[in-house]
C-alpha cells in the first residue's frame, strides 16, 4: 500500500495536501484503522478515482506509476463492497504478487461488517478444486489461472462478487499468461461487479478502456519524482540535459553506478540480462564494497544470512550468503522461491545496499530503489535462445522501482550505453513510446484452450453464445473478424475432431431440458441474454467427458490429445520401469515449465540414456526427441547429486519449477488415466509423482512419508539400515540419533510418527 503519510505526501508542485482520508464516504472504522496507521490524505491519482465515481460502484483502469497508491485505491474500493455485503476478489500474475497482497490486505481483517469480521483468503494452487472452501472467504486473492479455474469450476460464490480487481493488467501482452486475464476480464466486464484493472504502463490505455467499458485514471504522477539518463565513459547524460561525472574504477559501470548511489545512504538495483552476469556482478560488487561494510552493516544483514543457511543448503545459496556478507545480493529465477523471499526481504529492510537482478523482478513484487540501473539494453529469451533488446515497456518497468517513497525525494533510472549512442538510447527508451498492448488470444494454442474452457463451463452453449464471449475480448477489438473467423474455425474443428468437443443438432436441444447455464447463476456471471431466435445460434455446442475433464484439470488440449494417445499405447509395455516412459511424456507436453533445449555437451549423456533405457521408452527416441528438462527430471527421481544438476545448467528455482510443473501434469494424467478406464496405471503414476516431489528413488516412498524427513535424511536412514517405518518405530532413539541430520529430538518424533502410522 502507498505510504500516505502527511511528511511523505507531496503534488506535483510540491505542496503538501489533498483530499483527506476522514473525509471520505466510507466506513469509519477504515477511517480510523488508516488514520491509526498515519495515513491522512490521499495522493492526486486516489483523489481522482474518488472523484470519478470509485465510490459509486463505477468500473476503472488505474494506469499510474509504482507506488503511486493504486493498491489504497482498491482497497478503498473493496471497503465499499464489503459494505454492500458483496465479496471481493484480487487477482495478480504472479504467486509471491499475491502472497504481497494477502499480507496488505489482511490489515482489513480488523473491520467488521454485516457478515462479521472481514476475512481474507488466499489461494494460488490447485486448478483442480471447485474453490467452495473460498466461500466464507470475504476477500480473495489469488493468481490469474487460479480464478480463470475457479470460472471453469463455476463455484458457487462467483455471483456474490461485487469488485474484481486485476493488477498487472500490462500483463495482458505476456506470451503465456495474457489470454488467460483477457478472458477474465472480459467476463468480469460482463457481469453486474465493479471492475478495477490496475497497470503502471499502459500506452493504449483509452483503448483498453474503452474495451472494458470503464473509466480511466491516467496519470504520471508518482510520490517520487523520476530522473532518467544514460551513462557513457564516467558521465550520466540526464533527459534534461544535464550531467553528472562517476568515479570511475576497475569493477566495470554499473558497479561505478552502484558505489556511486551509497554516498547518501542509497540503495542500488541492476538490472543485467542474464543469470550468469547477475551472480559475476554481485560478485564484483561485494568485492569493491568489502572495505566500506562496517560491524554494523554485518549485524544488520546477518539474520538474513542464518535464514538463508537454515533453509536453503544448495551451492548457489553458499554463494549469495557470500556476497550478502558483504550487503550485496543477486536475485533470479535459479534461487529456491525461499532464497528469493529471503533476499527481497533484506533489501527492503535496507540491510542490502546493491541488488543485481535479471528484468524478471522488474514485473515482480514491490521493490524500490534510489537508483536503478540497467546494465544492458540485451535480455536472453528462454523461449528462442537467443538475446533481444528489451522493449520500452520493460525499460518503464524497471524505471518503476526506482524512488523509495518512505527515503528519497527522486528515483533514478540510468541506461548503461556500452557500444550504443546515449542519443538514440534517450529518444528510443526514455522519450520513447510504450507499446501498445495487444490480444494473446490471437494465437491459436491460446484460443483453443480458452474456447474448451468456454464450452466446458456449460452444459451446452450455442455458438452465438460463444461469437457473444468472445465478442467482450480485446481480440476481437483489435482484429476484424475475416482474420478472426479462420481461427476460431480452426480451434473448435481440432477441438471437435479430437473429441474434446461435440455438436448437438437442432431437434436434440429441442428435446432437453434448458440447461442450467441458462439458469439465474449464469446470468448473475455473464449478464447476458441467451435467445436462440436466429439459425446460427442453433448449432450448440458441448464438451465431452474427456473434454470437459481437460477442462477443469487447466492443461492445454495439446497436452491432453498427447497423454490421451501416449497412455493408448502403455498396454504394448509389459514389466518394464515406466519412469523415463512417463517423464518423457510430460516434458514434451506444451503446458510443461520450463523447456530446456539440449546443449552440445549433453548429447553423450543423451545417447548413453538411449543405449542403457531406450526400450522403456514408449515412442522410439534419439537425441534430438530428449530435452535437457527429461535429463534434470530423471537426475532428480534418481537421487542424482546438486553438482550433477549444475552441470546440466539447472539451478534450484529451475528445479522448483520443473517439480511444481512436472506434479501438476503427473496428476492429470492420473485423472485421464482414471477417465480412460487405464486403472492400471494408477499406482505407477502416484508412485511417480511422489518421487518427484521429493526427488527420491522409489525405494525411500516410505521412509518420506514421516514429517521432516526428505530426500537427504531418507537416504541416510536407508543407507543406516532403516528401510521402512517398522524398522524405525522398532529402533533405539540412540541408534536413530546417530543417523547423520538426525539427532536425538528428531529421531524421538519420528520414531513416534512412524508407530503412529503403522497402527492405522
Amino acid at each position: 500500500m502507498s505510504n500516505n503519510k502527511d511528511d511523505n505526501k507531496k503534488d506535483e508542485d510540491g505542496s503538501v495536501g489533498g483530499m483527506l482520508i476522514k473525509d471520505l464516504p466510507i466506513s469509519k472504522e477504515f477511517k480510523d484503522l488508516l488514520n491509526g496507521l498515519g495515513y491522512f490524505t490521499l495522493y492526486p491519482p486516489q483523489q481522482e478515482a474518488i472523484e470519478a465515481g470509485l465510490l459509486d460502484g463505477k468500473s476503472m483502469l488505474i494506469a499510474t506509476p509504482t507506488a503511486s497508491g493504486k493498491t489504497l485505491i482498491a482497497m478503498i474500493a473493496s471497503v465499499r463492497a464489503l459494505e454492500n455485503g458483496s465479496k471481493v476478489v484480487y487477482t495478480t500474475p504472479l504467486r509471491a504478487l499475491a502472497n504481497e497482497k494477502y499480507d496488505e490486505f489482511r490489515l482489513l481483517e480488523n473491520l467488521t461488517f454485516r457478515r462479521g469480521k472481514v476475512r481474507v483468503m488466499i489461494s494460488t494452487g490447485d486448478y483442480d478444486s471447485s474453490g467452495e472452501e473460498l466461500s466464507d472467504a470475504d476477500i480473495i486473492i489469488t493468481t490469474n489461472e487460479k480464478m480463470d479455474s475457479l470460472f471453469r469450476h463455476r463455484a458457487s460464490w462467483i455471483s456474490d462478487v461485487g469488485l474484481f480487481v486485476f493488477d498487472e493488467v500490462h500483463m495482458l501482452a505476456d506470451r503465456e499468461r495474457g489470454a488467460t486475464l483477457e478472458m477474465m476480464l472480459a467476463r468480469a466486464s460482463m457481469s453486474n461487479a465493479q471492475v478495477l484493472a490496475l497497470s503502471a504502463t499502459v500506452s493504449n490505455a483509452e483503448e483498453i478502456a474503452s474495451w472494458l467499458n470503464c473509466t480511466l485514471i491516467d496519470t504520471a504522477w508518482r510520490p517520487t519524482r523520476l530522473v532518467e539518463g544514460v551513462y557513457s565513459h564516467g558521465l550520466i547524460y540526464y533527459s534534461n540535459g544535464t550531467t553528472a561525472k562517476v568515479a570511475t574504477s576497475v569493477y566495470g559501470a554499473s558497479i561505478d553506478l552502484a558505489m556511486d548511489t551509497l554516498k547518501d545512504d542509497g540503495q542500488a538495483l541492476v538490472f543485467v540480462e542474464s543469470r550468469k552476469k547477475a551472480v559475476s556482478l554481485a560478485l564484483k560488487a561485494a568485492e569493491a564494497m568489502s572495505s566500506m561494510i562496517g560491524e554494523s552493516d554485518k549485524a544488520r544483514v546477518k539474520p538474513y544470512i542464518d535464514e538463508l543457511m537454515g533453509k536453503d543448503g544448495s551451492d548457489l545459496a553458499e554463494r549469495l550468503a557470500e556476497v550478502m556478507g558483504k550487503c550485496v545480493a543477486f536475485h533470479h529465477a535459479g534461487l529456491s522461491p525461499v532464497a528469493r523471499k529471503i533476499v527481497e526481504d533484506a533489501f527492503r529492510s535496507r540491510a542490502l545496499k546493491v541488488l543485481t537482478a535479471t528484468p524478471t523482478l522488474a514485473a515482480g513484487v514491490n521493490l524500490p530503489a534510489r537508483r536503478v540501473i540497467i546494465s544492458s539494453i540485451s535480455r536472453y529469451d528462454m523461449e528462442y535462445g537467443v538475446n533481444t533488446s528489451i522493449t520500452v515497456n520493460e525499460y518503464k518497468q524497471m524505471c518503476g522501482r526506482a524512488g523509495r517513497p518512505k527515503y528519497d525525494a527522486y528515483g533514478e533510472a540510468i541506461i548503461v550505453a556500452g557500444s550504443h549512442d546515449v542519443d538514440e538510447l534517450i529518444e528510443h527508451y526514455i522519450n520513447g513510446r510504450l507499446e501498445p498492448l495487444r490480444s494473446t488470444l490471437v494465437d491459436e494454442r491460446m484460443l483453443r484452450m480458452h474456447v474448451l474452457a468456454s464450452i466446458a463451463m456449460s452444459d451446452r452453449v450455442s455458438i452465438k453464445d460463444l461469437s457473444d464471449l468472445f465478442a467482450h475480448t480485446l481480440l476481437a477489438k483489435q482484429y476484424s473478424a475475416r482474420y478472426i473467423t479462420p481461427k476460431f474455425e480452426s480451434a473448435l474443428e481440432y477441438l471437435i475432431v479430437e473429441g474434446l468437443v461435440e455438436e448437438e443438432d437442432e431437434e436434440e436441444e429441442e428435446e432437453k431440458e434448458e440447461s442450467s447455464i441458462d439458469g439465474d447463476e449464469y446470468k448473475n456471471v455473464y449478464s447476458k441474454d441467451k435467445d436462440k431466435e436466429d439459425g446460427y445460434g442453433c448449432r450448440v455446442l458441448r464438451a465431452t467427458r474427456f473434454g470437459r475433464r481437460v477442462a477443469m484439470l487447466y492443461i492445454d488440449p495439446e497436452t491432453s490429445v498427447l497423454m490421451r494417445d501416449a497412455l493408448s499405447r502403455i498396454r504394448r509395455i509389459k514389466d518394464k520401469d515406466l519412469t523415463l516412459a512417463l517423464l518423457h511424456i510430460i516434458t514434451e507436453c506444451p503446458d510443461f515449465y520450463p523447456k530446456l533445449q539440449l546443449r552440445s555437451s549433453d548429447v553423450d549423456e543423451v545417447r548413453m540414456l538411449i543405449d542403457e533405457h531406450g526400450d522403456e521408452f514408449i515412442y522410439d527416441v534419439d537425441e534430438h526427441s530428449i530435452s535437457r528438462s527429461l535429463l534434470a527430471l530423471y537426475a532428480w527421481v534418481e537421487e542424482y547429486s546438486d553438482k550433477h544438476l549444475l552441470n546440466l545448467g539447472v539451478e534450484p528455482g529451475d528445479m522448483y519449477r520443473m517439480v511444481d510443473s512436472a506434479d501438476w501434469l503427473l496428476y492429470s494424467m492420473r485423472e485421464l488415466a482414471l477417465l480412460l478406464g487405464k486403472r492400471n496405471l494408477l499406482s505407477t503414476i502416484d508412485r511417480l509423482r511422489a518421487r518427484v516431489e521429493h526427488g527420491i528413488k522409489e525405494e525411500l516412498l516410505e521412509l518420506v512419508k514421516l514429517e521432516g524427513i526428505g530426500r537427504v535424511r531418507a537416504r541416510a536412514l536407508y543407507n543406516a539400515g532403516f528401510h521402512d517405518l517398522k524398522s524405525i518405530a522398532d529402533a533405539s532413539e540412540s541408534r536413530l540419533a546417530s543417523v547423520k541430520g538426525i539427532g536425538y529430538t528428531l529421531a524421538s518424533r519420528i520414531k513416534e510418527e512412524a508407530s503412529r502410522l503403522l497402527d492405522k
